[in-house]
C-alpha cells in the first residue's frame, strides 16, 4: 500500500491575512483561491513539493455546524487552541529570523525540546498554532 499526504485542513477567519501569511511570510505558493458565496478556500503549499498543499478553509462554511458550535470555534481559534499545524525547515535559525522580521506573532524562539527536537512556535493571523522543527 502507498499513502500520502495529499492535503490538510486548517481554519482561517480572514482569507486576505491567511493569504499574506502563508504567501509573504512563509512562502508558499499560492495553488488554488476560490470564492463561494461569500467566502474563500485557499490553497497553499511548500515550493518544489506540488503534491503536499494546506487547504486554508472559512470553518463557518462547516455543513451542520450549528451557531453554538461556530461560537466555540470562534473561541478557540482566538485562543490558538482550534488547529495546529508542524513544518520542518533546513535551517531553523534563518526560517525564524526570517519570520521574525515580519509582523508574525512569535510564541517561542527556537528551542531544543526535552522530547529531541529544535523548534519554534508563531501563529498564523486566524490563531493557529504553527511549529517549525530542525530537519534531521
Amino acid at each position: 500500500m502507498s499513502i500520502s499526504i495529499h492535503s490538510s485542513f486548517l481554519p482561517q477567519n480572514d482569507p486576505d491575512a491567511a493569504l499574506t501569511f502563508y504567501r509573504d511570510v512563509l512562502g508558499f505558493e499560492v495553488r488554488n483561491d476560490v470564492g463561494y458565496n461569500g467566502l474563500r478556500w485557499i490553497t497553499v503549499g511548500p515550493a518544489g513539493q506540488p503534491d503536499t498543499s494546506i487547504v486554508l478553509y472559512p470553518p463557518t462554511a462547516t455543513p451542520g455546524i450549528t451557531d453554538d458550535e461556530q461560537q466555540v470555534i470562534a473561541e478557540m481559534m482566538a485562543k490558538g487552541t482550534f488547529a495546529s499545524l508542524l513544518l520542518a525547515a533546513d535551517d531553523l535559525d534563518a526560517t525564524f529570523a526570517a519570520v521574525q522580521s515580519t509582523d508574525a506573532e512569535i510564541i517561542q524562539e527556537p528551542t531544543d525540546q526535552p522530547y529531541g527536537v529544535r523548534d519554534c512556535a508563531v501563529r498564523d493571523p486566524a490563531g493557529n498554532m504553527i511549529r517549525i522543527q530542525q530537519k534531521a
